[in-house]
């Protein structure tokens, strides 16, 4: 990853607690490497080689986890894309929106009339 692109990454990172337990985290940087290292080569977290450097795949997944809790690739998103946009590089008569990003709503839902799960009395059989 060079480093205009890990200067636009590394300020929407969620910072690290001052004293947390256990081993001292792998960098920022070296994890991000490791999550686009297996999003890149499609295996799974468990095959990301040691060797690399990148951390274990569980801690590269944690890490995601906790970046995509964060909105860190919303804000990244965003920032390329105003980013692109300011450089003339985007051509809007070429985007769609499909449901997975915008809600489609379709009028007012109407309220569904709940049956109730309280106690009654029992119907009398006599």
């Amino acid at each position: 990853m060079d480093d205009d692109l890990w200067a636009l990454i590394e300020p929407l990172l969620p910072p690290w607690p001052e004293r947390s337990p256990g081993p001292r985290p792998v960098p920022d940087r070296q994890c991000l490497q490791g999550i686009l290292y297996v999003l890149f080569n499609d295996i799974s977290w468990q095959l990301l080689p040691l060797e690399l450097g990148f951390g274990s795949g569980q801690t590269c997944w944690r890490r995601l986890d906790r970046w995509q809790q964060a909105g860190v690739f919303d804000q990244l998103h965003r920032i390329l894309l105003a980013g692109l946009n300011a450089a003339g590089e985007l051509d809007w008569s070429r985007a769609c929106v499909d449901g997975s990003h915008i809600r489609a709503k379709k009028g007012v839902p109407t309220p569904v009339r709940r049956r109730s799960t309280g106690a009654r009395r029992a119907a009398n059989i006599t």
